[in-house]
């Protein structure tokens, strides 16, 4: 399995509170969510083919794994979470799902390709590319903690083009 998220050691103390309710949707291997599991959270995993989930999550005892395809319409409510993962996917009908599931006061971490990797290779569909700013638009009135669109020039370490975004939902009044 490959390692997790650089983002999660850079800002490790965002995700200090003891207790953390994870969500890893569309989570592949469960490399992201492995991560917080390792650290005592509860995470729940989600996608549709969880046939390459690592074997120590799927027995793990604060882990749950759940199929479910997320481009079904309506989309399905996923639950309240303190943390929301999503890596390299996008259904832009989710966006408003992913926002309500995160807790008041909750992180939203989200990292996927923009436009620009269609130069590269897979995905080239548009529809699985963040435009240029997209991202950051789609979490207007959070709390930005961290924002970058990356290429290969500027992250030799992530041969792809990729926008990232750890924010904070706010605090309801």
């Amino acid at each position: 399995m490959s390692a997790p998220s650089p983002l999660f050691a850079a800002f490790e103390g965002s995700f200090n509170r003891p207790g953390l309710r994870v969500l890893d949707l569309a989570c592949g291997s469960g490399r992201n969510g492995l991560w917080f599991l390792e650290q005592g959270h509860q995470v729940s995993f989600i996608d549709r083919d969880l046939s390459a989930l690592a074997p120590q999550i799927v027995t793990h005892p604060n882990a749950s794994c759940l199929q479910m395809d997320l481009e079904i319409s309506p989309s399905p409510a996923l639950g309240e979470f303190d943390v929301v993962l999503v890596f390299n996917y996008l259904h832009r009908p989710l966006f408003a799902t992913l926002q309500a599931s995160v807790v008041a006061g909750g992180l939203m971490v989200y990292e996927t390709f923009t436009h620009e990797q269609a130069k590269l290779g897979r995905p080239r569909n548009p529809n699985f590319l963040l435009n240029d700013g997209e991202l950051k638009q789609r979490f207007t009135g959070w709390q930005l903690l961290y924002y970058g669109e990356d290429s290969p020039e500027t992250r030799p370490d992530s041969p792809a083009y990729k926008a990232r975004i750890i924010c904070r939902k706010p605090l309801e009044n």
